[in-house]
């Protein structure tokens, strides 16, 4: 084989693409455009429908409900996260009982709405007073909170277990073979290797279902909670203003956004080993 004996010249680089103005790109800056003037006129209109006094009054109500919200949505996420360990075992298990039930919650829970399971809980239980009562369990299932939170609990339960089993299904069978090689228990390598693996893995997922559950929590305001929705609803139906509304949108996409920052922090750091 020859060796080369001449080098090719360096060609300059591809002239960069003259940029066109095709159909889909003067759609899309016209529809940005639209947008811009919208949220210019929204501002403007905020601004010009100020009113002091009613911010005074239902500022702190709007605050209260907020609170409401947040420990709503941070309680249910936390005993969900609980819940979910052992329906996400379930769901691995070689047992056909276990898995079967397993599976029958998860399928129940992320196949119907939130809302729904809401009001089986809160109207559904309220049927049954006399047997409840003689269970002791009236005195938790009186209280709206309660059963929003038991629902919420259940419902964020069922995700969470998916996200989990995914994500420690996603671990290489390798990672079990090196373990067994160095004589860990299965608690061990649970423990120590395929559950922080998997975390990393399921990390963006559940601050996906933080979000949805911060979002759908709007709908305890149907059962006479007054988080940050019901609030909002009780504002309205005293000043008929509807800027009431956008102030909750504005605050709903504030904890939203803060959190999804907060979420991309927590992801760079945990996954700062893996990038080069």
């Amino acid at each position: 084989m020859s060796a080369v004996k001449e080098l090719i010249e360096p060609q300059p680089a591809p002239p960069v693409p003259a940029f066109l103005w095709s159909r889909m790109r003067i759609l899309g800056a016209t529809l940005l455009g639209i947008w811009v003037v919208a949220g210019i006129a929204l501002v403007a209109w905020l601004v010009d429908a100020w009113d002091i006094d009613k911010v005074m009054t239902y500022g702190p109500k709007f605050l209260s409900g907020l609170g409401t919200t947040l420990t709503l949505v941070g309680i249910s996420i936390t005993l969900g996260a609980l819940l979910s360990v052992p329906i996400a075992i379930g769901r691995m298990s070689s047992s056909r009982i276990l898995s079967s039930i397993a599976y029958g919650y998860v399928y129940f829970f992320r196949g119907t709405p939130l809302i729904a399971q809401l009001f089986l809980i809160y109207y559904g239980f309220g049927t049954f007073r006399d047997q409840m009562e003689a269970l002791g369990l009236w005195v938790f299932f009186r209280d709206a909170w309660n059963c929003a939170l038991f629902a919420f609990t259940l419902n964020t339960a069922a995700y969470q277990a998916e996200i989990l089993r995914g994500a420690i299904e996603s671990v290489s069978r390798g990672q079990h073979e090196g373990a067994a090689a160095l004589g860990l228990t299965k608690f061990q390598t649970f423990h120590l290797i395929i559950l922080p693996q998997a975390m990393i893995v399921a990390l963006r997922p559940y601050g996906n279902e933080i979000i949805l559950m911060i979002k759908g929590s709007a709908i305890v305001a149907i059962v006479t909670v007054f988080d940050l929705m019901g609030e909002t609803r009780r504002a309205y139906s005293r000043t008929f203003d509807f800027q009431t509304y956008i102030w909750a949108a504005v605050f709903y996409l504030v904890i939203v956004e803060a959190l999804r920052n907060i979420w991309a922090k927590l992801e760079q750091r945990l996954t700062r080993h893996l990038k080069r």
